[in-house]
């Protein structure tokens, strides 16, 4: 039977069926078309259902994080939300790194987990693990199915939830004798919960006071969160920003929501942000908020941040708004449906100046970093950028090619860009895009990992090796945990503890996993292993770039502190820990690649 072939309205008749086969034409009835999991005594039933009643593919994953983590990846990617399905115990356990992430990051996925009989529960049986009371403060909502009779209303309402308002994770914990009680199946047409309504017309008045505020502003800015990528409201955010002439500078989650091909566009803002979009937030006198949080690696200094700055704040999550930063104008709603009404009523503004000042900024502080023979991370990812034209799903682990890739890679279509934001979950990117392949084929899709989150979820190279996913594994090879070291060198007088990393040859362990893998030492390779890894179709390449050891990202905002505190690109530019000679000063605007010629001092 098809994933695609049962509707949400048939129904099987009184034909008495298991809570496991329930479970799998719940599933079909969804929509779902992968689910990764990891099967194992809780769960067995379904995974026998699985069998017989659905062509839904499961994805056999190598550890049950990995699942998690590509089930985000696929929800990223496609908008659809990720499914899971891991059994009871430590495979339930084994999830909640994942779930967590997907709960600060607003991810869309549905986590299922076995768990020992009912009347077992409590009694320390083999496996169990309270997966409901350890997952409570990092999901939207979760379950555990007392009833067979529960189990439709319960994953019609755990999808529902999940996708809706502010998405986030949702778990349903499935005891083993529920998956094996007799039941009919009758798939709920909708759903009602009176608890749960989320608000997506933003409110009439509030609209107009934010178009008030808006059409009076001199040095409007456009802060930009994922909630745009997540309302599919980029098409209306060019509108708003070109109608009005405004800046836009977008989050890490943000990337993409905005082109940054057009000359509106500031990159991204905050800890590691561009120079000048830090510089515009700082000195406009609007701020339009929409779909972000203001987080903590935003704001820095909450009380000065954008000070003098009137605040449009619009999201669908009502406790989002004044949670970090008060704002004067506050709007609950989808953020696509108050983009719309709120264009209605903005005009042309007169920016000219405004933006001449902010190309002067750009002019003076562009993105920089130091280049020679000794490959930069930097240099990877602007010809990475080049070489696609942005045409690509970048999936990122966490540390210092994060915030590269973030700065250098450039970004002109919303959900090409996924990562792990608010956890900062190292190991992330390998089985995210593995998801995020499984969902999309029309882009290619690249997962780039520092050498030590690489080894955190390295297991998933067997994964996209057996499905001959045509992933292209980029690691970033620096011989240290890159971002710890940064923090001790600034800031701890650099007395480097315990993060130099003794690392296995990634090219061998890539090719025993039956991976197309090579090596790259020196810049004037990069380009060509880029092309080579592009063209390479038959299935997954790895590809590890050794990097300069002892590199850092700037602009750096310190943790806490304001803008006025931002450690540029320091000059004069030194030699590189390996001894290569720096022969010039790279500066990187969106848009254009310049090397400058001046001498740089040794």
């Amino acid at each position: 039977m098809s994933a695609h072939k049962v509707t949400s309205t048939q129904k099987q008749g009184s034909r008495m069926m298991t809570g496991a086969e329930i479970f799998v034409r719940c599933l079909i009835a969804e929509g779902v078309e992968v689910v990764f999991g990891y099967p194992g005594g809780a769960t067995i039933g379904i995974y026998d259902a699985l069998v017989d009643l659905s062509d839904i593919k499961h994805v056999l994953v190598r550890h049950e994080q990995g699942a998690t983590h590509a089930a985000e990846g696929y929800a990223k990617a496609t908008g659809k939300p990720g499914v899971v399905l891991v059994t009871s115990g430590p495979g339930a356990t084994n999830t909640v790194t994942g779930i967590a992430d997907a709960f600060m990051d607003s991810i869309p996925i549905v986590v299922f987990t076995g768990q020992v009989p009912l009347k077992l529960i409590g009694n320390d049986a083999f496996q169990e693990a309270d997966i409901v009371g350890i997952t409570r403060p990092i999901t939207k909502h979760n379950y555990l199915v007392r009833d067979v009779r529960e189990l439709t209303k319960t994953i019609k309402e755990a999808f529902f939830i999940a996708t809706t308002g502010r998405p986030g994770p949702v778990l349903v914990d499935l005891p083993k004798d529920v998956m094996a009680q007799k039941g009919v199946f009758e798939y709920p047409e909708k759903v009602e919960l009176r608890s749960y309504k989320p608000v997506t017309e933003g409110h009439p008045r509030q609209i107009k006071k934010a178009a008030d505020l808006i059409n009076a502003a001199k040095r409007p800015v456009l802060y930009v969160g994922g909630g745009v990528i997540q309302s599919d409201a980029s098409d209306e955010l060019r509108k708003l920003a070109r109608t009005l002439q405004c800046p836009v500078t977008t989050t890490l989650h943000g990337l993409g929501a905005y082109p940054e091909n057009d000359p509106l566009a500031l990159g991204m803002l905050g800890m590691h942000g561009t120079w000048y979009s830090n510089v515009a937030v700082q000195y406009c006198d609007v701020l339009i908020a929409v779909g972000a949080r203001f987080d903590d690696r935003v704001t820095g200094k909450v009380e000065a941040f954008a000070a003098e700055a009137k605040k449009i704040h619009i999201d669908i999550d009502p406790s989002a708004i004044s949670k970090n930063v008060k704002v004067d104008v506050p709007i609950v709603g989808d953020v696509k449906s108050v983009l719309k009404k709120l264009i209605e009523s903005i005009q042309p503004l007169e920016t000219k100046d405004w933006l001449a000042t902010i190309e002067q900024w750009k002019h003076e502080h562009p993105l920089r970093y130091r280049s020679g023979e000794a490959i930069r991370a930097q240099y990877v990812i602007q010809k990475l950028g080049e070489i696609t034209g942005g045409n690509a799903i970048v999936v990122t682990d966490v540390g210092q090619h994060q915030m590269w890739t973030a700065q250098f890679f450039h970004w002109v279509h919303p959900r090409s860009h996924i990562t792990s934001g608010g956890l900062g979950t190292m190991g992330f990117s390998l089985p995210a895009a593995m998801g995020a392949s499984f969902g999309r084929q029309d882009l290619p899709v690249i997962s780039i990992s520092g050498d030590g989150g690489f080894q955190m979820n390295s297991q998933e190279m067997a994964t996209i090796v057996e499905h001959k996913l045509p992933v292209k594994v980029f690691v970033i090879n620096n011989g240290f945990l890159g971002m710890v070291r940064q923090w001790q060198e600034l800031f701890w007088r650099r007395r480097y503890s315990h993060v130099g990393l003794h690392n296995p040859d990634f090219v061998k362990l890539a090719e025993a996993y039956g991976c197309t893998a090579y090596r790259v030492r020196q810049s004037s390779d990069v380009e060509e292993a880029i092309r080579k890894a592009l063209a390479h179709k038959d299935g997954p390449v790895f590809v590890e770039f050794v990097v300069v050891q002892e590199d850092n990202v700037y602009p750096m905002i310190p943790a806490g502190q304001t803008v006025n505190e931002i450690i540029d690109v320091p000059e004069p530019v030194t030699k590189a820990s390996d001894g290569a000679p720096e022969d010039a000063l790279m500066t990187v605007a969106k848009g254009q690649h310049i090397s400058t010629t001046k001498e740089i001092k040794q």
